[in-house]
Protein backbone atom coordinates (compact mmCIF):
# COMPACT_ATOMS: atom_id res chain seq x y z
CA UNK A 1 0.00 0.00 0.00
CA UNK A 2 1.46 3.23 -1.09
CA UNK A 3 1.74 6.05 1.50
CA UNK A 4 -0.64 9.25 0.61
CA UNK A 5 0.96 12.41 -0.07
CA UNK A 6 0.53 14.94 2.97
CA UNK A 7 1.08 18.38 2.61
CA UNK A 8 1.13 21.40 5.19
CA UNK A 9 0.45 25.21 4.10
CA UNK A 10 1.18 27.64 6.47
CA UNK A 11 2.05 31.55 6.89
CA UNK A 12 5.55 31.93 6.24
CA UNK A 13 5.11 35.23 7.95
CA UNK A 14 4.40 34.20 11.22
CA UNK A 15 7.49 33.36 13.10
CA UNK A 16 5.49 31.40 15.51
CA UNK A 17 4.13 28.88 12.44
CA UNK A 18 7.42 29.18 10.47
CA UNK A 19 9.43 27.61 13.71
CA UNK A 20 6.27 25.25 14.44
CA UNK A 21 6.60 23.43 10.95
CA UNK A 22 10.76 24.11 10.83
CA UNK A 23 10.90 21.27 14.23
CA UNK A 24 7.93 19.01 13.40
CA UNK A 25 8.35 16.08 12.55
CA UNK A 26 6.48 13.40 11.26
CA UNK A 27 7.03 9.84 11.64
CA UNK A 28 8.72 8.05 8.67
CA UNK A 29 5.58 5.44 8.49
CA UNK A 30 3.76 8.16 7.84
CA UNK A 31 5.63 9.67 5.02
CA UNK A 32 7.00 12.50 3.72
CA UNK A 33 5.57 16.13 3.88
CA UNK A 34 5.73 18.87 1.88
CA UNK A 35 5.84 22.23 3.84
CA UNK A 36 4.22 24.78 1.54
CA UNK A 37 4.13 28.72 2.47
CA UNK A 38 0.64 29.96 1.28
CA UNK A 39 2.51 33.36 0.70
CA UNK A 40 3.85 31.64 -2.26
CA UNK A 41 0.73 31.41 -3.72
CA UNK A 42 1.60 27.35 -4.79
CA UNK A 43 -0.89 25.14 -7.15
CA UNK A 44 -2.54 23.77 -4.02
CA UNK A 45 -4.22 27.64 -2.50
CA UNK A 46 -6.29 26.91 -5.86
CA UNK A 47 -7.56 24.08 -4.02
CA UNK A 48 -8.02 25.76 -0.68
CA UNK A 49 -9.74 28.51 -2.66
CA UNK A 50 -12.11 26.51 -4.03
CA UNK A 51 -13.08 24.70 -0.75
CA UNK A 52 -13.86 28.01 0.77
CA UNK A 53 -10.69 27.86 3.48
CA UNK A 54 -9.78 30.59 5.04
CA UNK A 55 -5.66 30.02 5.53
CA UNK A 56 -6.27 33.14 8.19
CA UNK A 57 -8.27 30.88 9.99
CA UNK A 58 -6.01 28.21 10.31
CA UNK A 59 -3.21 26.30 8.63
CA UNK A 60 -4.05 23.52 5.64
CA UNK A 61 -3.29 19.81 6.16
CA UNK A 62 -3.71 17.52 3.12
CA UNK A 63 -3.68 14.20 3.43
CA UNK A 64 -3.85 12.22 0.40
CA UNK A 65 -7.34 14.03 -1.03
CA UNK A 66 -8.24 15.33 2.35
CA UNK A 67 -8.28 18.45 3.92
CA UNK A 68 -7.98 19.41 7.56
CA UNK A 69 -8.26 23.11 8.66
CA UNK A 70 -7.06 24.75 11.69
CA UNK A 71 -7.43 22.58 14.72
CA UNK A 72 -8.36 19.74 12.93
CA UNK A 73 -4.94 20.06 11.42
CA UNK A 74 -3.03 20.63 14.24
CA UNK A 75 -5.04 17.38 15.48
CA UNK A 76 -3.81 15.13 13.08
CA UNK A 77 -0.06 16.47 12.70
CA UNK A 78 0.11 15.52 16.42
CA UNK A 79 -1.11 11.81 15.61
CA UNK A 80 1.42 11.43 12.48
CA UNK A 81 4.55 13.24 14.44
CA UNK A 82 7.27 11.36 16.21
CA UNK A 83 7.06 11.32 19.96
CA UNK A 84 11.22 12.71 19.83
CA UNK A 85 12.49 15.46 21.33
CA UNK A 86 10.99 17.80 23.72
CA UNK A 87 8.61 19.65 20.71
CA UNK A 88 6.92 16.62 19.51
CA UNK A 89 6.44 15.00 22.13
CA UNK A 90 4.90 18.27 23.74
CA UNK A 91 2.83 18.62 20.36
CA UNK A 92 1.77 14.86 20.35
CA UNK A 93 0.96 14.96 24.39
CA UNK A 94 -1.62 18.32 23.94
CA UNK A 95 -2.66 18.45 20.43
CA UNK A 96 -4.21 14.23 20.25
CA UNK A 97 -7.10 14.88 21.98
CA UNK A 98 -9.63 16.56 19.05
CA UNK A 99 -11.38 18.45 22.15
CA UNK A 100 -8.67 19.74 23.72
CA UNK A 101 -7.17 20.77 19.78
CA UNK A 102 -10.66 22.59 19.65
CA UNK A 103 -10.09 24.48 22.60
CA UNK A 104 -6.82 25.63 22.17
CA UNK A 105 -6.30 26.14 18.50
CA UNK A 106 -8.45 29.86 18.60
CA UNK A 107 -6.09 31.26 21.32
CA UNK A 108 -2.92 30.35 19.01
CA UNK A 109 -5.09 32.12 16.06
CA UNK A 110 -5.49 34.86 18.28
CA UNK A 111 -1.60 34.91 19.16
CA UNK A 112 -1.04 35.11 15.43
CA UNK A 113 -3.18 38.17 14.28
CA UNK A 114 -2.14 39.80 17.02
CA UNK A 115 1.70 39.26 16.62
CA UNK A 116 1.27 39.62 12.66
CA UNK A 117 -0.58 43.22 13.46
CA UNK A 118 2.64 43.80 15.91
CA UNK A 119 5.10 42.81 13.18
CA UNK A 120 3.09 45.27 10.64
CA UNK A 121 2.28 42.25 8.08
CA UNK A 122 -0.78 41.82 6.71
CA UNK A 123 -3.07 38.84 7.13
CA UNK A 124 -3.03 36.27 3.78
CA UNK A 125 -6.65 37.14 3.12
CA UNK A 126 -6.72 34.66 0.47
CA UNK A 127 -10.15 34.32 -0.10
CA UNK A 128 -10.13 38.35 -0.47
CA UNK A 129 -12.96 39.21 1.75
Amino acid sequence: MTQPNITLVYDHECPVCRNYCQVLSIREAAGSMTILNARDNPPIMREINALGIDMDEGFVLKIGEKFYHGADAIHSLALLSTRSGFFNTLNYQVFRSKNLSRILYPVLKTGRNILLKMLGKSKLDNLKT
